[in-house]
């Protein structure tokens, strides 16, 4: 018994998606409104739960006009988790596999990417932050969670 538990434990430390589940994103559902934007500008994600997984978008808005729109999801693909940008600049959706869970957050990596190659979402208590970086360029954004009336 102690040898299957053993084997077990370091099968789950090198596939993320066998121990680990998209219920853990729950966290995630909601409309965040991202904070430090340029006057005159607001900019949004906004994550639903769907059957496969969960879907979301990033949008940045100036005035009323749609400036920036960014197709989001977490899947699980052939045993993995996966968090994938589908953005209108680049010709196919970019999977970034997901590396690391926590109960507030994940990290998710792509190193045959240009820009980025790193994305983790990180949250505590009303605030979200999401860091993108290559390990040598990073930025930061910060979200709030808004309420369902927003």
């Amino acid at each position: 018994m102690k040898t299957i538990t053993l084997l077990l434990i370091a099968f789950c430390g090198t596939r993320i998606g066998f121990c680990q589940s998209l219920k853990d994103f729950k966290w995630l559902e909601g409309k965040w409104e991202r904070h430090n934007v340029k006057p005159g500008t607001t900019a949004f994600e906004v994550w639903e739960k769907t059957k496969g997984g969960y879907i979301g978008q990033g949008i940045s808005l100036k005035g009323a006009d749609t400036v920036f729109v960014e197709k989001l999801s977490l899947i699980e693909k052939e045993g993995e988790l996966y968090y994938v940008a589908d953005v209108e600049h680049n010709p196919e959706p970019t999977f970034f596999k997901i590396t690391s869970i926590t109960k507030s957050g994940f990290v998710s990596e792509n190193p045959q990417h240009d820009f980025p190659k790193k994305i983790e979402y990180m949250l505590e208590e009303n605030r979200m932050t999401v860091v993108i970086s290559d390990g040598e360029q990073k930025m930061g954004f910060v979200f709030e969670k808004l309420n369902i009336d927003d």
